[in-house]
């Protein structure tokens, strides 16, 4: 080949710029690729939006980033979320007020085109930075829409090689918005079929009645799923002879049916135990006959204890369907639970005998009933989520009943994929009836 032939340089640095620019669109692709699978998988609104952020700034490789939320009205930023900040850099801004969007922020919600800016000092609408504000000098902006309507703004700042935003950058972020668009959408519909689903279930569990002279309390939390309806139920009662019975279950299934045969099953639990002379046994075995007449009958987990005056002090009588434990929190401090057999669930052989159980219990013992959601961890032996269980009690276990129930849901040790249902009662000191 003759040296002649051989390409100029001139040629050979457009050559190398335009290799340079097809490696990194290719690289720019995977990262998008990347980048929509990321943020499609969150589905926690708050999550989304630091992902959408995190995303951007790794896809344009700038120090800086900010997503901006309008108000309902379109006008100002109702919340903006800033990330990149150093410690130092945000405890130099401690106590400034964040963004409401003035200046090139108020901008961009004006006029929602993508904004590049190499120099934010120098342009005309710029209206400067607060007292301890790192220094920024570029900046990229672009809207992201929601069903035809602007949500917020995205915000990058400082490219960490030192030059400004390009052509380039702007393409691949506008890209990321309309990814960003449908997945807050998706975030958003998640959060109203949980909120729904939420009211849903609860609508069809009992607020505790006035079970005087006990003390009680009880928790319902849904499980994390979307659209996760669930067949956990709890329930109480004083009975005629100043008795008090207290009921949990758990419907196998994650929907509406799990929802309706929880209801249809605490209903009739409720109607079979308010006869105080019916042994739990009695009560499960005759809620099991009925069920056995279903067309499709749900596996169901139950648990029937009565509350009894004994002497000088009080006895739990109870029977269990396949259900996890009673917890006892003892006065002296002591935390055990009644492990017993627990026998098999209703809807497997209503033929099979129950059997019952009875536990004297002192004044002022808090017997808690509950749901697996509480304690089951997939991977992990029950043993760990009741042993768990067990210690978080014994760490609240002086809080009124109420309180009792919220701190075991807050600190539950179960992977939060199951709905859960606490129950907890206290035995009084012995009254009138009681001591009869």
């Amino acid at each position: 080949m003759s040296l002649l032939n051989l390409p100029l340089s001139s040629d050979l640095d457009r050559i190398g710029e335009q290799l340079h620019a097809l490696a990194r669109a290719q690289g720019t692709l995977q990262g998008l690729l990347q980048a929509v699978l990321s943020i499609t998988g969150e589905l926690e609104l708050p999550a989304v939006l630091r992902r959408i952020v995190s995303t951007a700034m790794n896809l344009a490789g700038a120090r800086y980033g900010a997503m901006g939320v309008l108000d309902e009205e379109g006008r100002f930023l109702a919340e903006f979320i800033p990330l990149g900040l150093t410690a130092k850099e945000l405890a130099h801004l401690e106590g400034v007020e964040l963004p409401r969007g003035r200046g090139l922020l108020g901008h961009l919600i004006h006029h929602p085109e993508p904004l590049r800016v190499k120099d934010i000092a120098t342009h005309p609408e710029s209206a400067g930075f607060p007292p301890g504000h790192p220094p920024m000098h570029s900046l990229l902006g672009v809207a992201i829409s929601v069903r035809g309507q602007i949500y917020g703004n995205l915000y990058l700042s400082e490219r960490k090689d030192g030059r400004p935003f390009d052509r380039h950058d702007e393409g691949v972020i506008l890209a990321l918005a309309g990814t960003a668009g449908v997945a807050i959408e998706n975030a958003r519909l998640y959060q109203q079929v949980r909120h729904s689903a939420e009211q849903f279930q609860r609508l069809l569990l009992p607020r505790l009645p006035d079970l005087h002279p006990f003390t009680a309390g009880a928790v319902y939390r849904p499980a994390s799923a979307p659209a996760a309806l669930g067949g956990d139920w709890y329930d109480a009662m004083l009975l005629p002879d100043g008795t008090c019975a207290a009921l949990i279950g758990d419907v196998a299934g994650h929907d509406l049916r799990a929802a309706a045969n929880m209801s249809q099953i605490r209903s009739m639990l409720r109607a079979l135990c308010y006869d105080g002379h019916t042994p739990p046994s009695t009560v499960l075995t005759q809620l099991d006959r009925i069920m056995d007449a279903w067309d499709e009958a749900p596996i169901t987990t139950a648990l029937v204890a009565r509350l009894e005056p004994a002497d000088g002090g009080w006895r739990l009588h109870w029977s269990s369907a396949g259900h996890p434990p009673p917890l006892l929190l003892l006065p002296d401090g002591r935390v055990r639970y009644l492990d017993t057999d627990p026998g098999v669930p209703l809807g497997v052989a209503a033929e099979l005998p129950r059997p019952d159980h009875c536990q004297v219990l002192p004044v002022d013992t808090t017997v808690v009933l509950y749901t697996d959601g509480l304690v089951e961890f997939p991977g992990r032996p029950l043993d760990q989520g009741l042993d768990a269980l067990a210690v978080t009690a014994s760490q609240h276990a002086g809080l009124p009943p109420e309180e009792l129930c919220r701190a075991l849901a807050d600190h539950h040790p179960s992977d939060g994929h199951d709905d859960i249902a606490v129950i907890a009662l206290r035995t009084p000191p012995l009254t009138g009836y009681a001591r009869s």
